[in-house]
């Protein structure tokens, strides 16, 4: 099918990894859920694609792509695992795209070859037991000492911890300055001081880790500290901004693979002598589902297309995360009432997507944190 939005290239691209997608990817997605299995393998593959590379500085080995090509590649992988989508996307955008935009010459000539390799993998270490969407609130202390900084504190839900060889750390160097106290930090792990715990018992999303960290009094150099002074807020919050684009994408990618299941499922189980594609209530399902996931796909496009042009995106990439996000869930919820019986077991490609899209409401700022800022964007005008 043509798309208007895509040119020659974007659908190139879409098509390469669909391939490996349907090849690769989504034969072993239930794997990886049931064992909560780290998708190693499928890892190693998307770096031998060259795809932790793209759309950074060419310099330090990246390659040449858009946001709406990490959309794109974001979408498709999650399209097939869910798990898989989040790895790559919090290594390139909370992590690779961290240390190009704000890092100095020095830090992006040491970490970001080795990241658009894929030979260490990216973290961003931001969320606290008792802080979450209140970013300033972070209690974790960064001690100014000769030579640099020592950290004491500690962090939940973060993803890539187990496997990362490379974490971006936030932390306060005076709690009482609120925002404008926090500082950032590259950290090699693993690392004296730092203990990393995975967290278990998710819902979804169970083939990527999630863990907590404590740093006793782990110390960090002056030159692993990103930007200037106090500056910590202001990037990390525009390193999440467009990370959301990429959290709509996924959001995407898993209601088109609900839909496609639905689809296939639907021709094929019989009800009352006919297939219950005939019958118009699933029809309807479909129908809603399908428009949906389309206004949620350009939606991302356009939040995407903007952030490319340099223009702002902040609000869209906002109104894409929470309405993609939403799309996710209404349809893998309808997935499973379509599949009856058989979608509420696993393995079935319904019920693992039904508790994988949940968490796209609540990660990377919640959707009554994007209704928040949305409408402080509307009501400053």
């Amino acid at each position: 099918m043509i798309d208007p939005h895509l040119n020659e290239n974007d659908l190139l691209l879409r098509n390469t990894i669909r391939d490996f997608v349907d090849r690769e990817l989504a034969p072993n997605a239930s794997k990886y859920d049931l064992n909560e299995e780290f998708p190693g393998d499928a890892i190693e593959k998307i770096a031998g694609m060259g795809l932790f590379r793209l759309g950074l500085d060419e310099n330090f080995g990246g390659v040449t792509g858009s946001n709406i090509h990490l959309a794109i590649v974001t979408e498709e992988i999650a399209r097939g695992c869910a798990s898989t989508a989040v790895i790559f996307a919090s290594h390139m955008s909370l992590c690779s795209k961290y240390i190009e935009l704000f890092g100095d010459h020095k830090q992006k000539a040491i970490y970001l070859p080795k990241l658009v390799e894929a030979r260490v993998l990216g973290a961003l270490a931001l969320t606290e037991p008792d802080t979450g969407s209140d970013v300033a609130a972070i209690k974790t202390l960064a001690t100014e000492v000769e030579g640099g900084f020592i950290i004491n504190g500690s962090k939940h839900f973060i993803t890539n911890a187990k496997e990362a060889g490379i974490i971006i750390v936030v932390a306060s160097s005076d709690p009482s300055l609120g925002s404008s106290g926090l500082e950032t930090f590259i950290l090699k792990a693993p690392c004296e001081g730092l203990t990393i715990t995975p967290q278990k018992g998710k819902l979804g999303i169970r083939g990527s880790s999630t863990c907590e960290l404590n740093f006793n009094n782990v110390f960090v150099s002056n030159d692993k500290r990103i930007g200037k002074a106090g500056k910590g807020f202001h990037m990390t919050m525009q390193v999440l901004d467009a990370g959301r684009i990429l959290i709509a994408a996924q959001s995407v990618g898993i209601a088109q693979m609900a839909l496609e299941v639905s689809l296939q499922y639907s021709k094929q189980r019989k009800a009352f002598g006919n297939s219950i594609s005939e019958y118009q209530t699933i029809q309807n399902k479909l129908a809603d589902m399908a428009t949906e996931i389309q206004a949620a796909r350009l939606l991302t496009y356009r939040s995407a297309a903007l952030l490319d042009c340099n223009q702002p995106f902040e609000t869209e990439a906002s109104m894409a995360k929470l309405f993609a996000s939403k799309v996710a869930v209404e349809s893998a919820n309808q997935a499973v009432q379509i599949h009856g019986g058989s979608g509420y077991f696993a393995p079935n490609i319904a019920e693992r997507l039904y508790r994988d899209a949940k968490v796209t409401e609540i990660y990377e700022g919640t959707s009554e944190i994007q209704r928040m800022l949305i409408a402080r964007s509307l009501l400053s005008q």
